[in-house]
């Protein structure tokens, strides 16, 4: 599996803050577009290995961790942005934390997307009659393990929600950890009800709930708020894949989303190290901005 590491540029909490990625040979790359959806693990040294032989394997995707459980800061991959770097949200100029309602405080998994995957906003979801949110697929990682922002990680597709978002489609896939000590106990969605009872009420009222101290209603569902199993998420991430493919190769219209790529040779949007190298040090010239504190507050529902 090919390794990446992360470069800080300005400091956390920080509107200039920016969290670029590297691959194995210290080139500058695209978390959105450069990192496989699928972890390659059919070869080693030129040769099938025996778990390549295993259909296993065959649900195994790369996770990009953009928010580690139990923190607050809206972390994100930046689509908007040449090579998507992670940066904090930001909303009429201010840092954007997202609120603890009691009894949880910040996110209740690790947080993250798959690459290689764009929800269409101009297409609509034909299981759900909404068009896609214009991001990547979004990831509830529920392993053991509190993970770090800009970690590349394997998981297990084990199910996935339909979160209805202002009438746009936005999916929630559940996953574990490949390398966490419980993970060879998860193939399903009903492994989740049997291992870690209460987490998918858990993880649903987290979805249904969270815009309410901002004032805004509680969020709507697909399916009867209904966790769809493994198979239907893998064919959804199929769906996202193609449509990325679209979006890299210019044949529909991405709008604003950056497709500047290192990897994908045959992608209008592709670009040279060098010309990578320049976007970040163009971005590193930047000037510091002043940053705004962390609301420490919980809430409560019903109040």
């Amino acid at each position: 599996m090919a390794s990446y590491c992360t470069e800080e540029h300005s400091q956390p909490r920080s509107p200039s803050y920016h969290l670029f990625f590297k691959n194995v040979a210290g080139h500058y790359i695209s978390p959105f577009h450069d990192i496989p959806l699928k972890v390659d693990s059919t070869v080693e040294n030129g040769i099938p290995t025996k778990r390549a032989r295993n259909d296993e394997y065959e649900n195994l995707f790369n996770m990009v961790v953009e928010v580690p459980r139990w923190t607050n800061a809206k972390m994100e991959i930046a689509t908007k942005e040449p090579l998507n770097p992670i940066k904090q949200d930001r909303k009429d100029g201010k840092l954007q934390y997202m609120a603890s309602i009691f009894p949880r405080k910040g996110y209740i998994w690790n947080y993250g997307a798959l690459p290689q995957t764009w929800e269409d906003p101009h297409r609509k979801d034909k299981s759900t009659d909404c068009c896609g949110d214009n991001d990547p697929m979004d990831v509830c990682e529920i392993g053991s393990k509190v993970l770090s922002c800009g970690e590349v990680i394997p998981v297990k597709i084990l199910g996935i929600l339909a979160l209805i978002d202002q009438g746009e489609t936005d999916w929630k896939i559940i996953a574990i950890n490949v390398n966490d000590p419980e993970a060879s106990k998860f193939h399903d969605i009903d492994d989740v009800k049997k291992y870690k009872p209460g987490y998918l009420e858990a993880t649903l009222n987290w979805f249904r709930f969270y815009k309410l101290p901002e004032g805004k209603p509680e969020n709507q569902f697909a399916f009867n708020a209904e966790f769809k199993n493994k198979a239907f998420a893998l064919d959804v991430i199929k769906s996202t894949h193609e449509c990325w493919k679209a979006l890299l190769m210019k044949k529909c219209d991405g709008g604003a989303i950056k497709c500047t790529n290192v990897h994908i040779s045959d992608s209008p949007f592709h670009c040279t190290q060098e010309e990578a190298r320049s976007i970040v040090e163009l971005v590193s010239s930047s000037p510091n901005q002043e940053n705004n504190t962390e609301d420490q507050m919980w809430h409560f529902l019903g109040k």
